[in-house]
């Protein structure tokens, strides 16, 4: 008979494929990757199977007054009653003596074993169980009355006590009834995934027992079993272990051993296939194979393991346990073992050769029109509008400090107005036609110096500059177009890690150059005011010299002229300092006095309070503190809610604060010009072939900019399911560099450090998980909504000008530095640099240093702080037209450390380049690398590269 409510745990064959743990199941949603030990069962054609959650019954009272128990819980670590303290204990890796495995071992295979039992009940099953032929029938109902007896939980619901073979049906049915809602109720059912299942273990000492008694069932559909468990799952295993006294803990240790084999994945993968009593045992021994005994003289068995940060991947032992299984091929992109032991990534699909023209391109639309409705309907979440408020903000922003620097650049042939609309049409078009709609496409520091010094030229030889910029455009679009048609994006295939945080390290140094430059800038228009300073020190209301002390006047301050008395509700007042207007008959210190804040010092604290806030509220989501559901919202809205914050306590404080400006008036910012650009102007007609040149400089530019961000975005560390789109990405960029040309509005390629942002904040995490278990990355939103609906804000911004006025712009400055210390510290080389100032004793114990001596290692990392400099310095003078082949460069340097290094050590230090990743002579070296220390970034992400980019 099924009890009440049973319906909803069962697992339907439907759902046996469906990953546990899923985050969500909004419209539209395929099937998502699960944790990583599932996602590579999937790979080796492996089913995955239910979250196991585990409870220990412990026979206690002999003789006395027998009852059960519950003393442990398993659903991957463990956890133990404290019965002086009547609570649970925190999660811990579990510790057993080897005897209790060997004891176990000998119950198991001595005992009754039954797999597949069709049991539809606990009275069935208990039945089952005591059908054993060394049992008299007095002993038979003496153990299934004991075994039928509810046992006791930490959380005891309230009212009777009655036992599952009560004389009153009617009570009993109320009773369990009343049960099973408490036991909704319990706060360990919402930590549970749907389709989770549970295993039994009953341990104790019974004096009538001449021998051991041992007994596991495996039930052919699970069974919710009453009162028996602390959760109503439906029940998959169930283990008996009685006997007669032991000394010491004998049958307590052995019910520990026989729950942890059931917590362990490879032991449960194995249990749930097993067809006879052999299977059963051989898990086991495979078990034991792998166990690690600490020495009892240096180890004391009562030290309690915490949870690793990372839990280690579980390839090698899945793939041992099958190598007699031919699964199917392994898909695309999938872990492949070759003949050295390496597990090796397969070749990309994005990456392959079709040999034809425009063939990558027609690859890449089928592969993305198949998903294009699910574009859309997975942005239907929560997460999306937190996304949507981050990124707006930071591509406002973005908007208005390239806009002004090209304004400045370009004297006025630009301005904010362009980049606003710029921004929000070549933005909307790239998320609407992209393959890859993550990436936010924005104005960026190499592009800005590239126009910087395509202005220069045209101003120092009397050239008209947007007809001669029209036409590199052109060039550029059509250098775009031909890569795109001999598939020249598989290069990026010679994108190594080097190149990439060369890369996104300067990206990086620039956002967090810019927000500090631009803060210090502050302190020159609004300098801070040293104690006892008698210059400006407050604006004051005196009377009017003539004699008429009713009649007040106004006299327009001789310094700091962006502070008027208007901004502190003054009329008639003048900015003196405390003697001049003691002099005039005012009072410096009187109710007409009133001291001017201190607007440097102000900025500050709001530019550092965002910074250390935004930061420290994401961190909160890994913390310790608040329930999962509070740390989820404060790290999901980290950055909103420090903007706001910010904004608040610059509102509450009333400062004079310099605020976000965005234009009002629809119109080009260069007076007289329209929005179509003329060809030719009054640049003579040869100009437009000359042309050419600087746009080839720009094109490599242009592609290396686009696809190593690109990389970045769909490294494998982010687990993205949709596939990339390297070709048609480009496609769409070359497209856009024509439209805004003749527009006349600035170029845009992808933004790696915003774009980057906006992944991080599209993190997917499942929502339950093993307690003390890291929440697991399960891979990003994707999606196109976010990304259109933040570009059609920024094109609206210029309607929005009376609230967006009120945002203060060192609130922003701290974002900005927020988003770059981010993006440069999640990297494998700013971890590397900091061991070259961290002594040998202290250095953390990094598979990076098992493998490769530190010497080599500080002389790898020091070439590419050397081209780092090298990059920032040519960006930054007026070598800069050179810029683009110095980041083409990066790929032969990478490519002249072969000669330098073995491939062994690049193989740790970076990745091998395609044609030499096949030939390492060494055995037993796997791409696998841990730089440890950053578990928020790390937790349950498989790490190929060796980093992870920031999701921080």
């Amino acid at each position: 008979m099924k009890l009440p409510g049973q319906e909803e745990f069962e697992v339907s064959s439907a759902c046996k494929n469906v990953p546990t743990g899923e985050l969500d199941s909004s419209p539209g949603s395929g099937p998502r990757p699960d944790g990583p030990l599932d996602t590579k069962r999937g790979n080796l054609g492996v089913s995955k199977d239910p979250l196991l959650f585990i409870q220990l019954n412990e026979l206690l009272g002999w003789p006395q007054a027998l009852e059960w128990r519950e003393t442990g819980r398993w659903v991957l670590f463990e956890e133990k009653v404290e019965v002086g303290a009547g609570r649970w204990s925190v999660p811990h890796v579990p510790t057993l003596a080897l005897s209790s495995l060997q004891k176990l071992h000998s119950l198991l295979a001595e005992g009754l074993v039954l797999l597949d039992c069709p049991a539809q009940s606990f009275l069935e099953l208990v039945e089952q169980v005591t059908r054993v032929e060394s049992l008299s029938p007095e002993l038979r109902g003496q153990l299934q009355a004991l075994l039928l007896q509810r046992p006791q939980h930490l959380i005891q619901p309230t009212g009777t006590r009655p036992c599952q073979g009560s004389a009153h049906p009617r009570e009993a049915s109320y009773n369990e009834e009343a049960l099973l809602k408490e036991q909704h109720q319990n706060p360990l059912r919402q930590k549970l995934p749907p389709g989770a299942e549970a295993a039994a273990v009953l341990a104790g000492e019974l004096g009538f027992l001449v021998q051991p008694l041992g007994a596991f069932v495996r039930l052919r559909d699970p069974v919710v079993l009453g009162p028996l468990m602390e959760v109503p799952l439906p029940s998959r295993f169930f283990c008996l272990l009685l006997g007669p006294s032991t000394v010491g803990k004998g049958y307590h240790e052995i019910g520990r051993a026989m729950a942890v084999l059931l917590s362990d994945s490879q032991f449960q993968w194995t249990v749930r296939r097993a067809s006879n009593l052999h299977d059963l045992l051989a898990a086991l021994d495979a078990f034991l194979e792998e166990v690690t005994v600490l020495p009892p003289g240096l180890w004391d068995p009562t030290t309690r393991i915490a949870p690793p940060k990372c839990l280690p991947s579980q390839h090698k032992r899945l793939f041992s346990q099958l190598r007699e299984v031919k699964g199917p091929p392994a898909p695309p992109g999938a872990l492949a073992e070759d003949r050295h032991g390496h597990w090796l990534r397969t070749p990309s699909p994005e990456l392959q050769r079709t040999g034809r023209l425009f063939g990558g391109l027609l690859q890449d639309v089928r592969r993305k029109a198949s998903w294009y409705p699910s574009d859309f309907l997975d942005a239907l979440h929560p997460q999306c509008l937190s996304a949507v408020l981050y990124i707006y903000l930071a591509t406002v922003t973005n908007a208005i400090i390239f806009g002004g620097l090209l304004g400045e650049a370009t004297s006025g042939a630009q301005g904010v107005l362009e980049s606003f609309l710029g921004t929000a049409a070549a933005g909307a078009t790239f998320c609407l036609m992209a393959g890859q709609p993550l990436t936010i496409l924005s104005s960026t520091g190499p592009v800005l110096v590239f126009e910087r010094l395509l202005f220069s030229f045209s101003r120092d030889y009397s050239l008209d500059y947007l007809p001669f910029r029209l036409w590199v455009g052109i060039w550029v679009a059509t250098f775009c177009l031909a890569l795109v048609a001999t598939e020249a994006s598989v290069l990026v295939r010679y994108f190594t890690r080097f190149t990439e945080e060369g890369f996104c390290a300067l990206i990086s140094l620039i956002f967090i150059y810019d927000a500090v430059g631009k803060m210090l800038s502050l302190t020159s228009a609004y300098p801070i005011q040293s104690p006892g300073s008698p210059a400006y020190g407050c604006f004051c209301q005196y009377p009017d010299p003539g004699g008429n002390e009713s009649q007040w006047t106004r006299t327009e301050p001789k310094d700091r002229d962006d502070i008027s008395s208007m901004d502190l509700g003054l009329v008639n007042a003048s900015l003196l300092p405390p003697t001049e207007c003691a002099q005039r008959g005012g009072h410096p210190r009187g109710p007409n006095c009133h001291t001017v804040p201190d607007i440097a010092f102000f900025s500050l604290l709001l530019f550092l309070t965002s910074f250390l806030l935004a930061t420290a509220l994401k961190h909160v989501k890994t913390s310790r503190f608040f329930p999962s559901v509070v740390r989820k919202v404060l790290g999901d809205f980290s950055s909103v809610l420090a903007m706001l914050l910010g904004c608040g306590l610059d509102s509450f404080l009333g400062l004079a604060t310099p605020k976000l400006t965005v234009p009002s008036e629809f119109k080009p910012t260069l007076p007289g010009r329209g929005w179509l650009v003329s060809p030719f102007g009054t640049n003579p007609w040869w100009l437009s072939v000359a042309a050419a040149l600087p746009a080839l400089l720009l094109s490599i530019l242009i592609f290396m900019d686009q696809q190593i961000t690109a990389v970045i975005l769909n490294r494998a560390e982010y687990k993205l399911r949709k596939g990339a789109g390297f070709h048609l990405d480009l496609f769409c960029v070359a497209l856009l560099m024509l439209l805004t040309s003749v527009l006349g509005l600035p170029w845009y390629v992808s933004a790696t450090v915003i774009s980057l942002a906006h992944m991080d904040s599209l993190r997917r995490e499942r929502r339950t998980c093993a307690l003390g278990e890291p929440c697991s990355f399960l891979g990003i939103r994707e999606q196109r909504l976010t990304g259109l609906v933040v570009f059609i804000l920024t094109g609206t911004s210029i309607f929005l000008a009376p609230v967006l006025k009120f945002i203060p712009m060192p609130v922003l400055y701290g974002i900005f530095l927020y988003m770059g210390v981010a993006a440069m510290s999640s990297t494998q080389f700013t971890k590397r640099v900091q061991l070259l100032l961290m002594p040998a004793k202290h250095q953390p114990d990094l598979l990076l240093l098992r493998h490769v001596s530190l010497s080599r290692v500080h002389l790898f990392t020091a070439i590419q702080l050397a081209c780092l400099g090298l990059l920032w310095i040519i960006k930054s003078t007026p070598a800069a037209i050179i810029f683009p082949l110095t980041l083409l460069g990066l790929v032969g340097v990478r490519k002249a450390l072969e000669r330098v290094f073995s491939p062994q050590e690049l193989l740790w230090l970076d990745e091998l380049m395609p044609e030499k990743e096949r030939s390492i002579p060494e055995k037993g070296l796997e791409p696998k690398y841990s730089l440890g220390g950053d578990s928020e970034h790390f937790t349950g992400v498989t790490q190929k590269s060796g980093y992870c980019w920031p999701l921080a």
